[in-house]
């Protein structure tokens, strides 16, 4: 009996894996299982966990005192996925298996009663730090598999139980994972598609501004004017995700738990639409470990925001920090987390409570305070975030009675598209890559006007009374504008389409 053993393991850290040391101690005493080193509740139920599965596989349980120690001590160590690598602990400290057999290698997974590997959650994550560490051999869960076989340069192993991975351990059977690359299809072929909407032609244009350009879109009309339908559609002519992008937002529904078991990897930008009565830690990130939030699962994708002004003030007025920084930053007692944030926002909204204020079929029933009082909810400096604000008209009979398709999202992605390379040109070596996420000096820089645009800006900034942000961003808009129209210089024309699409308002 060797008493003591170590043995590699990993635990989540907010978007990333953390190395853990698991060492275990036997000694002579009342029998005990103690697992300290600022275990959460799921490791420290572990003790149950691998006693049975230990015994029901076949192997010994050690009748001493079991001391587990999980460093770094001041590292909070959560979830169930350190199960794996106590029980091998515990099975070279009994003999069971050799030290050297387990050196340089990282167990990873959740312990059924009958001593089956359980998939767990954040398996990518960890995996790529088990990588960065130098770390050569990695067992993970079978279910896992589809995340594991990602990572190139170390061997993945999915043995099925206990059994299996110490038979392994001992005589090497198991054949490691292929490495498989991740694929971004270059064309998709939705359910949903643009030509299916009727009319609408100033609202889908703006919508392929701010596809071009990145830029968060308010749409605002009467009930039934399709503002979701049209939101909807809007990531069918987003880019494609590059491979990075793909990878990051993997880690992200990794750790979330929310890969499924037939899409195990998200190679299509997310669209997400939290309902208005999602409580700020659930919008934004949080918990006592926090997790990502709804900013964070929309990350290189959509934030629908349906029902704008029904949100909570306090969970609307959070978004300005993410809209500007394109991350959220959560602290708690053992730590700062930071999780990224940088989506498109798209909000729809009814333009008073009764939602037919300047309709022309149905006549608004709101008094003039109640509709004071219904826009109100959105706050100056959130609205000054929002760099398209559009009104979305009741769609004529005649539009709907054309049976002629209109422009598909094919057709209007190759433009996005085209637009979005001229960016990425532009930006290269800045580290982002639309002009949405352009910096006040890079503004100067690469959104210079003539005379006449000049004077256009000027009387509409001040006839309008905008502020430096929105000068700002029209200057954005401008120039996605002039992207889509593959101009090198911002004309009067683009100019003068920006300023209407950030300041058109209800009729």
């Amino acid at each position: 009996m060797v008493l003591y053993a170590k043995v590699f393991g990993e635990t989540p850290v907010g978007l990333n894996g953390a190395g853990v040391i698991v060492e275990v101690d036997l000694e002579r005493g009342l029998p005990g299982f103690e697992i300290v080193g600022l275990p959460d509740m799921a490791v420290r139920e572990s003790r149950e966990r691998v006693r049975t599965a230990l015994k029901n596989s076949g192997f010994p349980f050690p009748q001493n005192r079991i001391t587990v120690n999980l460093a770094p001590a001041n590292l909070r160590k959560d979830g169930s996925g350190l199960d794996l690598p106590i029980a091998v602990g515990i099975l070279v400290s009994l003999g069971v298996l050799p030290q050297d057999k387990v050196k340089d290698k990282v167990f990873i997974g959740e312990l059924s009663l009958e001593g089956v590997i359980r998939e767990v959650n954040g398996v990518l994550p960890m995996v790529l730090e088990a990588r960065r560490q130098g770390i050569r051999e990695i067992f993970i869960p079978r279910g896992n598999e589809e995340e594991g076989c990602l990572v190139d340069g170390v061997s993945v192993f999915t043995p099925g139980d206990l059994k299996e991975m110490a038979a392994h351990l001992l005589h090497p059977c198991l054949q490691p994972l292929p490495h498989k690359e991740l694929t971004v299809p270059d064309t998709e072929l939705p359910d949903i598609d643009f030509a299916d909407v009727h009319g609408q032609k100033v609202v889908k244009r703006a919508l392929e501004i701010a596809a071009a350009g990145g830029h968060n879109i308010l749409l605002v009309g009467s009930p039934g004017s399709g503002k979701t339908m049209l939101a909807r559609r809007l990531p069918t002519i987003l880019p494609p995700m590059t491979k990075e992008e793909a990878l990051e937002v993997t880690k992200i529904y990794s750790i979330a738990g929310l890969l499924n078991h037939k899409k195990r990897l998200i190679n299509e930008r997310p669209f997400r639409s939290p309902h208005h009565t999602i409580t700020l830690s659930a919008l934004i990130g949080g918990g006592m470990v926090p997790v990502p939030g709804e900013v964070t699962l929309s990350h290189n994708g959509v934030l629908f925001l349906d029902e704008f002004p029904e949100f909570s003030r306090a969970a609307l007025e959070v978004l300005r920090q993410p809209l500007e920084d394109h991350f959220v930053t959560i602290n708690r007692v053992h730590g700062s987390y930071v999780f990224p944030a940088s989506f498109l926002m798209v909000c729809a909204q009814n333009p008073c409570p009764c939602g037919f204020l300047g309709d022309e079929s149905r006549e608004c029933t709101c008094r003039p305070f109640e509709i004071e009082r219904y826009q109100r909810k959105i706050s100056g400096p959130l609205a000054d975030r929002i760099d398209l604000q559009v009104y979305v008209p009741r769609v004529k009979y005649q539009d709907l009675q054309v049976r002629e398709r209109g422009e598909t999202s094919a057709q209007i992605r190759a433009r996005v598209c085209a637009a979005r390379d001229i960016q990425l040109q532009r930006l290269k070596g800045l580290g982002i890559y639309c002009n949405a996420a352009m910096n006040h000096r890079q503004v100067e820089r690469f959104c210079k006007l003539d005379a006449a645009c000049n004077a256009l800006l000027e009387h509409a900034f001040n006839s309008l009374g905008l502020s430096a942000r929105s000068y700002d961003r029209i200057l954005k808009v401008a120039r996605t504008i002039a992207d889509l129209s593959q101009s090198d210089t911002i004309l009067v024309s683009h100019i003068a389409e920006a300023i209407q699409l950030r300041t058109q308002q209800n009729p």
